[in-house]
């Protein structure tokens, strides 16, 4: 049993799932997937394509599943996928994958605060909390327990890493690797990230590998690829140590410098 405003206009074509409270003037379209306990307020607009999980909370104005704003999109069908006790303030807008093979993909229990905009086709993990006017770009890919501060813009492909904090206002263009900050304009490596992952509990001698890694990448006078080998070679082996080598290894766009 859900409890639906009659002044909500919400398509019967709609699939909404048990305890779903829906306030006046929200709008619902047809090919719309709502799951169990999820709360959508005043003049939320839940779009096309859009599959939500349970226990999401979406404020006023928000607008999910739009359409992409991406010259390549040429109308097809495609989806959003949401998981599961995600927050979205009021004013985010998350866009819809471009094409009919891709998504734009949301995980679980993650915060967006108001006037956050997602763009076609980026990948958020889980626990991540984007900040007051953050901008995702197309094609983004954003780890798990990500930090934006506020006024983040980040631009077409590029990827964040795990436990990393995005400081005020920066902008970026390239990578940014596991468990680090970044910050300024150009945007630069400013240390690792140890208050956030003695938080979640990570070992103080694990936090020591990861300064030395970043020590060998960062600040060593090799190329990155030679000095990801350093890293293979010098630093004690472990998860977090495989998440970095990994991640740089991947990158495309290449990442960020210590300037």
């Amino acid at each position: 049993m859900s409890n639906i405003s009659e002044r909500a206009c919400v398509s019967p074509k709609a699939k909404i799932g048990n305890n779903v409270t829906i306030y006046p003037f929200a709008y619902i379209e047809d090919d719309v997937v709502i799951g169990d306990n999820c709360v959508i307020y005043p003049y939320v607009s839940v779009m096309n394509g859009t599959r939500m999980g349970s226990g999401n909370t979406v404020f006023q104005n928000t607008v999910l599943g739009a359409l992409p704003q991406d010259f390549n999109f040429t109308g097809e069908p495609s989806q959003l996928v949401i998981g599961d006790n995600n927050i979205f303030r009021e004013n985010v807008v998350i866009n819809r994958a471009t094409h009919s093979d891709g998504q734009t993909l949301i995980g679980n229990r993650n915060f967006l605060m108001e006037g956050v905009h997602v763009s076609h086709d980026v990948k958020i993990g889980v626990m991540n909390v984007l900040g007051y006017g953050t901008k995702i770009a197309g094609d983004c890919i954003i780890g798990d327990r990500v930090i934006f501060s506020s006024g983040v813009i980040a631009n077409p492909g590029s990827r964040v890493g795990d436990a990393v904090m995005i400081q005020s206002g920066t902008r970026f263009s390239k990578d940014i690797p596991p468990f680090i900050v970044a910050t300024d304009n150009p945007v630069r490596y400013g240390g690792v990230n140890s208050t956030i992952l003695r938080n979640y509990g990570v070992d103080e001698k694990i936090i020591a590998h990861i300064a030395n890694a970043y020590r060998l990448i960062f600040h060593g006078q090799t190329s990155v690829f030679d000095a990801v080998n350093q890293v293979v070679d010098q630093v004690p082996d472990g998860p977090q140590i495989q998440n970095i080598v990994n991640f740089i290894r991947a990158t495309k766009l290449g990442i960020i410098s210590k300037l």
